[in-house]
């Protein structure tokens, strides 16, 4: 056997591999984030599905929530949502920030309220909310805005949710998948960060301590939450914002 030959013998007993595109949002943890507003934000979760972050600070002083949502849509022209449900855990009766892009590529914001599995309204929510905004890059939404929420409460239901695609005419956005991480896509929220002597989990962590999370099983795993004053500026990539549900079983 020429050494030729067995070089090319070696080699090919290594497996091929083929690159894959990952998305920035999927590639990322909420505190490798950064925000073209230069926003400061108390603590960021990496919610447990979907590839999706949340930040967010809340103010007991006027009981306030100002949040950035960062998400991937699962088509190039789909939408990401988040909101609150304040009366259940799951999507009906959520009151909801839908991001999604124009025909002319400028990002948008609609505020809907999912009464029902089977109805979306949109229109003002049951609860009072401003700044609303919204930015588009790298495939991946943000969308920013201030919640009021009712005075002393120390959680919130938060959902969030992505879908394939809007219909430019009527604004409403096309159903999302419902099998996985599609219909889990739901958490409470502690607006209060407990710090109970010897248990560690209660403790918020610095940005700079924390861990890449597990690969996503399409179960559900306790977010990280991690308070962002304690740590150097992160540098990264654009975000999202917002969301929406429309199917039974959520």
């Amino acid at each position: 056997m020429s050494r030729n030959s067995w070089c090319v013998r070696k080699v090919s007993q290594y497996p091929q591999v083929t690159p894959t595109l990952v998305s920035p949002a999927q590639a990322a943890t909420c505190t490798s984030h950064a925000f073209n507003n230069k926003k400061l934000y108390s603590n960021c979760t990496d919610l447990p599905v979907l590839s999706s972050y949340l930040h967010w600070t809340y103010d007991t002083s006027n009981s306030s929530l100002s949040i950035a949502f960062i998400s991937t849509p699962s088509q190039s022209d789909g939408w990401v949502a988040w909101g609150i449900n304040p009366t259940s855990t799951k999507m009906a009766g959520a009151q909801i920030l839908l991001a999604y892009n124009t025909d002319s590529g400028i990002p948008t914001v609609k505020t809907f309220n999912i009464s029902s599995y089977t109805s979306l309204v949109p229109g003002k929510l049951s609860f009072d909310i401003w700044d609303i905004s919204s930015e588009f890059s790298n495939r991946t939404f943000k969308i920013f805005a201030a919640v009021k929420v009712p005075k002393n409460e120390e959680s919130v239901n938060q959902v969030w949710q992505v879908g394939p695609a809007v219909n430019q005419t009527s604004g409403f956005p096309d159903k999302h998948d419902i099998v996985g991480p599609n219909l889990e896509s739901f958490q409470t929220l502690s607006l209060v960060v407990k710090t109970t002597a010897g248990t560690s989990i209660d403790r918020p962590r610095p940005v700079h301590c924390i861990a890449a999370p597990a690969p996503n099983t399409g179960t559900r795993t306790p977010p990280r939450t991690t308070n962002m004053f304690d740590c150097s500026p992160a540098s990264g990539l654009g975000v999202v914002v917002v969301m929406v549900v429309l199917q039974e079983g959520l």
